[in-house]
């Protein structure tokens, strides 16, 4: 306390300047409206920058959050867009309840330099998660659910050699087959494609939802070489992947409700 009046005393005057400064602006802004605006426009400037420096952090500190919830939004349009597809579809051979629901996961691991590679993300069987799902990414296809615990799942990823997918050339609708040759992540070969037909760089590829573990017309990539292999009739093209597994983040784990019906009558047909 005796500091305290040591330095009022000290410096009285100075703060005595500052005081009788204050009261005459204050007297000046509030006694004619142009200052008063004036002042007002600048306090608003101010305290403006400050309010938009704070929400940008703030922002940055949510976006863990926001991102989480932006997925779960993307996950239930995903599966109503399906389901839209699907009863616009007056030929679905299951009368229009063959369903894919999406589960949105946060990838927490990944490898793209492997001839094998595998993806974890962050669902597992508590959030409904089951092997043979498929996995895909914004862009386009991703993976196949391989294991599962109760909150985690791994995937074998496309960039596998025994990851294979049944895939259709999106013009013309003919079936072909996915898979990696281990080199470049970037791209993928599709096989089994008939002579007869025309391929051309810049041809999209999606699923042909034949494998019960993606919905049809899922993007897979784009072709961008043509290969003919001399003495025979099917050949073969380089595809250009649309998602970029180096840098998956934000995936959806695709579970097709009616998958274990479907699959007991495959069984019970290849059993016969």
């Amino acid at each position: 306390m005796r500091n305290l009046f040591r330095f009022l005393l000290q410096y009285h005057f100075f703060l005595l300047f500052v005081l009788l400064e204050t009261i005459s602006i204050l007297l000046l802004v509030n006694s004619h409206t142009y200052h008063r605006a004036a002042t007002i426009t600048f306090t608003s400037s101010i305290t403006g920058s400050v309010y938009e420096s704070w929400n940008s952090i703030t922002n940055y500190f949510s976006l863990d959050y926001q991102n989480n919830k932006l997925a779960a939004e993307n996950a239930r349009l995903r599966s109503e867009i399906t389901q839209l597809k699907e009863r616009s579809d007056s030929t679905s051979f299951i009368n229009n309840e063959y369903t894919f629901k999406h589960i949105p996961a946060k990838v927490i691991s990944n490898s793209v330099h492997f001839r094998n590679n595998y993806i974890i993300v962050n669902k597992g069987r508590s959030s409904g998660v089951r092997p043979d799902m498929g996995i895909i990414s914004p862009e386009g296809v991703a993976g196949i659910i391989t294991g599962v615990t109760e909150h985690y799942s791994t995937a074998l990823s496309v960039l596998h050699r025994h990851a294979r997918i049944s895939v259709i050339f999106q013009k013309t609708g003919q079936l072909a087959n996915l898979s990696w040759n281990g080199e470049n992540y970037k791209t993928g070969m599709v096989e089994d494609i008939p002579s007869h037909l025309v391929v051309q760089p810049g041809d999209t590829v999606v699923t042909s939802g034949h494998s019960l573990i993606f919905p049809e017309g899922i993007m897979v990539g784009t072709i961008t070489e043509y290969i003919e292999p001399p003495g025979s009739s099917l050949n073969k093209a380089v595809l250009e992947f649309s998602t970029d597994f180096n840098r998956l983040r934000h995936v959806y784990v695709v579970y097709n409700s009616l998958y274990p019906e479907l699959d007991s009558l495959i069984n019970t047909r290849k059993n016969d």
